[in-house]
């Protein structure tokens, strides 16, 4: 990026923290954007934390999209005439392949804020997270599901 239009962008940023947008406080911000350029500028510039935030804000999206898409389940659940016959819980046990407490955390975190599914608890090996599922139609399609989605992009962000 343009080392001066990331400076006026700061300016902006800090202009719109503050809620003052008179020159004086565009040109301080600006002066604050540029110092912080120029102390920060060989970590901005490493291609592995572009490659990280880039992982990062893909696993954003796709949680953003599974928090969308599983909200039009439960929605469609919740909505049924006969609700007794849409459920069908269950819980699972989870293989986990992530290993770190940050990484599990975030995994559990992450399944119990999408709805319809809730992380119950780790196993004390930290080898297996018990997930319950609010429609469990098929235990493997489940554990594919979230093996292929937010466990590989942890680890894809995060390892």
């Amino acid at each position: 990026m343009n080392l001066a239009l990331m400076i006026v962008g700061l300016a902006l940023v800090w202009a719109a923290i503050t809620g003052n947008f008179t020159a004086l406080n565009l040109l301080l911000g600006a002066g604050i954007g540029a110092l912080t350029a120029l102390l920060l500028r060989n970590w901005f510039a490493s291609p592995q934390l572009l490659r990280r935030i880039r992982r990062i804000n893909s696993l954003f999206l796709l949680f953003m999209w599974e928090l969308m898409v599983s909200a039009v389940r439960v929605a469609i659940i919740v909505i049924t005439p006969n609700i007794r016959a849409a459920l069908r819980p269950g819980i699972i046990a989870f293989p986990l392949t992530v290993k770190s407490d940050f990484e599990i955390t975030l995994l559990a975190n992450m399944i119990t804020l999408t709805p319809g599914t809730l992380s119950v608890d780790v196993a004390e090996d930290r080898s297996v997270l018990y997930v319950h599922a609010l429609q469990l139609d098929d235990r493997e399609a489940l554990i594919a599901e979230i093996a292929g989605g937010f466990e590989r992009k942890i680890q894809e962000a995060f390892i």
